[in-house]
């Protein structure tokens, strides 16, 4: 169980608690399964933003707070956006879907994340879009739009297909069942299953691990993962060469010969 503000408002809300170089975003309504409202969406789009705005941030864990994830929507309180056709996150925010759509920004740094018990619907999604999730051992699976009559509209059709082929994707998106870490570690949906006590220590180390890392590499490399998978290798590999030539003359690198000349530690600082 990870814990944060014992007492949250009744809508919910997004905490965040900054540890070195590392922000950790909580989603904390417990008491209803994390189940989001607009206000999460909100406050989950602004905090997602203050990482990619402040430089002295360099990573995000996403977590939650209670025995789960999240069980996705608060469908009475989302209903009658969905039924105007309105988002929840405010244009000019990074969308934490990090889906491209017209007027949000997209995500810049990394993202790990952990979950646990219960992730269904946009827990998946939210998973999906980040870039590396660490499951507990109990955690529950399920995207289940198609039992409400509705279309999973967070990512899951592209992503599920796109992690584990067209009919894994369908075989869960179309029965709307329940699966288990075992199944999404085989689907690629998540990168490592550990015991639940376990959970937001390894999401932490991971996630410094990566702050300790060049920056401007980081951010680099994760473009470029990025780009190849949705544009295609031959579109990311025209990167390479221009990337590679601005990143050589950073900072960073020639920090990163000195350290390893010296013999220590680099000390990089993102420029």
């Amino acid at each position: 169980m990870l814990l944060m503000n014992s007492n949250p408002h009744s809508e919910g809300q997004i905490d965040c608690t900054v540890h070195g170089a590392v922000l950790q975003i909580c989603i904390n309504r417990p008491a209803k399964r994390n189940g989001f409202t607009p206000k999460m969406f909100r406050e989950l789009g602004e905090s997602y933003t203050r990482l990619d705005d402040d430089p002295a941030l360099r990573v995000g864990v996403l977590c939650a707070a209670g025995d789960h994830f999240t069980a996705g929507l608060d469908l009475p309180t989302i209903a009658p956006l969905m039924k105007r056709g309105e988002k929840s996150v405010p244009l000019g925010l990074v969308d934490p879907l990090n889906l491209g759509m017209e007027g949000y920004r997209r995500r810049v740094k990394p993202m790990v994340v952990a979950v646990q018990g219960i992730t269904y619907t946009l827990g998946i999604e939210l998973m999906l879009a980040a870039d590396i999730v660490v499951a507990a051992e109990d955690c529950r699976f399920s995207q289940l739009e198609v039992q409400r009559g509705i279309m999973a509209t967070g990512g899951a059709t592209l992503r599920m297909a796109e992690r584990a082929g067209m009919g894994n994707a369908l075989l869960h998106l179309l029965t709307a069942d329940v699966f288990d870490s075992a199944e999404a570690l085989r689907l690629n949906f998540v990168q490592k299953v550990v015991p639940a006590e376990g959970l937001l220590p390894e999401a932490m180390r991971i996630a410094e691990q990566i702050a300790a890392q060049a920056p401007l590499a980081v951010v680099a490399t994760r473009q470029n993962v990025l780009k190849a998978v949705e544009h295609g290798p031959l579109v990311a590999m025209h990167d390479f060469i221009p990337v590679q030539k601005t990143l050589s003359n950073s900072e960073d690198v020639a920090e990163g010969v000195r350290s390893f000349v010296e013999k220590r530690a680099a000390r990089f600082t993102g420029t």
